[in-house]
């Protein structure tokens, strides 16, 4: 495949000084090795036409469990303030994440369930409570042995706490995420432009496990959008004339999962990338993946013909991304 541009070896650099001001701009499609936030000071100003990422989840990967939930919003506070500076005007920053988070929070009360359909114990708090009656000096054991049941069932009854994870478990606190991604955008100076819904066909679907109380099923992700003043050019003809009408101009788009990350825990689809691509850039201009894995946001750059910066923190998967962009100059877009 011809690429203008292009070098056909991917490089990957590994930095570990934690500034890097002193040193020169980064050369574009390579991988490079190290923190976010020391490498988007490294990126020439006003170069990047589309940043696109999905960053940690905070959701317990193996990369990202010595992240504490402040450690978390630093990481991404900065992630996105440094990209004012390396997108150019009328550019894009586009953000893949889940828009909820769930993390322990000691503070919150625990959720109280009384799981009615999903009992193998039939019997009720009232039948408890006229057995303790009945009984003032009986503990929870004797109650048990007297109502034929666990203890834990009669402690679950009498204060309501069949609280998923365990009775003793810290309960999990619902954060949505957008909100707090505009106010880091609009602090760096990028505003919120749009937004897209990235529906996944979910990888439980042929299995038994569904959800043990009203909360869904997660099975979308979002695509925050946000854009830096300047003139943006709308170039229509980007796309064919049936892709604008089936995922162009639509805000909901229904891409398959990976079937299997067997290479990276976390991986999304070519297709999610590709399409970002298309809409937000043009051939021959500059892509970035603040965060890129396994180098999937590279290699669908190679294929729609743009450049490419890939920052990646760990050696492992930063040479996974490395090598995947050299099958992709080959031409081999798995």
């Amino acid at each position: 495949m011809q690429r203008s541009n292009v070098s056909q070896a991917p490089t990957l650099f590994t930095l570990s000084s934690a500034h890097n001001l002193q040193l020169p701009y980064l050369a574009d499609n390579a991988i490079y090795c190290g923190d976010a936030r020391d490498l988007l000071q490294r990126v020439r100003p006003d170069s990047v036409a589309l940043s696109f990422w999905s960053p940690p989840y905070y959701v317990g990967k193996s990369y990202e469990k010595q992240l504490s939930f402040q450690d978390w919003q630093d990481l991404l506070r900065e992630v996105v303030n440094l990209h004012f500076h390396a997108i150019k005007p009328g550019g894009f920053l586009v953000i893949n994440i889940a828009d909820i988070l769930a993390f322990p929070d000691p503070g919150m009360p625990r959720i109280q369930a009384d799981n009615v359909s999903s009992k193998r114990v039939k019997i009720t708090r009232e039948e408890v409570l006229v057995a303790k009656k009945a009984n003032p000096t009986f503990n929870r054991y004797q109650l048990a042995a007297l109502l034929g049941c666990s203890e834990q069932t009669v402690d679950r009854r009498l204060k309501n706490n069949n609280i998923r994870g365990g009775k003793y478990e810290v309960q999990r606190r619902v954060k949505v995420v957008g909100g707090l991604l505009e106010e880091w955008g609009t602090k760096a100076g990028l505003y919120l432009y749009d937004r897209r819904v990235w529906v996944k066909d979910p990888c439980w679907e042929n299995s038994q496990w569904h959800s043990l109380s009203y909360r869904s099923v997660d099975e979308f992700e979002y695509l925050y959008i946000f854009w830096k003043p300047g003139i943006t050019t709308i170039d229509r003809t980007r796309l064919r004339k049936q892709e604008w009408s089936d995922w162009g101009s639509r805000g909901v788009w229904f891409i398959p999962s990976v079937r299997a990350n067997i290479d990276h825990e976390a991986q999304f689809p070519i297709e999610l990338p590709r399409r970002v691509i298309r809409l937000f850039s043009a051939p021959g201009e500059l892509v970035l993946d603040a965060f890129i894995g396994s180098g999937t946001t590279a290699a669908a750059a190679i294929q729609e013909q743009r450049r490419y910066l890939g920052f990646e923190s760990m050696p492992k998967y930063a040479e996974l991304a490395k090598k995947r962009c050299a099958r992709a100059e080959l031409g081999a877009f798995e």
